[in-house]
């Protein structure tokens, strides 16, 4: 299981030494959620904050698009540093081109699904995408409470998948108490944002998500 802690709940003042801190943690992966205050009733950070902050880490930087017509943006992000690009299903008319303009400029593609929308949406993308993420609260703040219908979600997800290569990610209210549950589903990559900065330190938050994982 690979957990990618969430920006959006750490100290935004101090992100570059935080970025140190995960990397000491044994953390390899982290979690930007770009939000533009349309697509989602928030507003965070964008491509200029990921840039600058791309020389100080060697994290695998996950970038969550929360944002309208994502197609816009894709070579910005590109140039920042983003190692993946996850667009919003529901942000695009376009999918299947948005997603393989990402793959041809270089980074991992990821569609993202909020609570409600149903997975056939991915019936013919499933082979442009590296990851699904479900959203396991509506997204736009951090601190929700886990939706239970996520996990019948991603059991059929990991069934839809077949012998694709494609990780399943899940963001919002992910703990250590529901992680067990959720790589049991077919989970691999965990979100994880008020649930893991709120309790220090870091590697020992890591090691009991890590120890729940199945």
């Amino acid at each position: 299981m690979i957990l990618s802690p969430s920006l959006l709940s750490a100290d935004f003042g101090n992100l570059e030494q935080t970025l140190k801190d995960l990397e000491k943690a044994g953390i390899s992966w982290v979690h930007w959620d770009v939000m533009d205050g349309l697509f989602v009733p928030n507003i965070t950070f964008g491509q200029h904050v990921i840039k600058l902050l791309r020389p100080k880490t060697k994290l695998f930087f996950d970038v969550h698009l929360m944002i309208e017509q994502p197609e816009r943006y894709l070579e910005d992000f590109k140039k920042a540093g983003a190692d993946m690009l996850v667009i919003h299903a529901e942000a695009t008319k376009h999918i299947q081109r948005t997603l393989a303009e990402i793959r041809r400029l270089g980074m991992q593609a990821g569609i993202s699904l909020n609570p409600a929308t149903p997975l056939n949406v991915l019936d013919y993308v499933l082979d442009d995408v590296d990851l699904v993420l479900l959203m396991s609260v509506n997204p736009g703040f951090g601190g929700q409470s886990f939706l239970p219908t996520t996990y019948e979600k991603v059991r059929t997800l990991k069934k839809m998948l077949g012998n694709r290569k494609c990780h399943i990610q899940i963001d919002g209210g992910v703990t250590p108490e529901n992680t067990t549950e959720l790589t049991k589903a077919g989970a691999d990559v965990l979100v994880s944002g008020s649930a893991f900065f709120a309790h220090p330190p870091f590697d020992k938050r890591h090691e009991a998500f890590q120890k729940a994982a199945i």
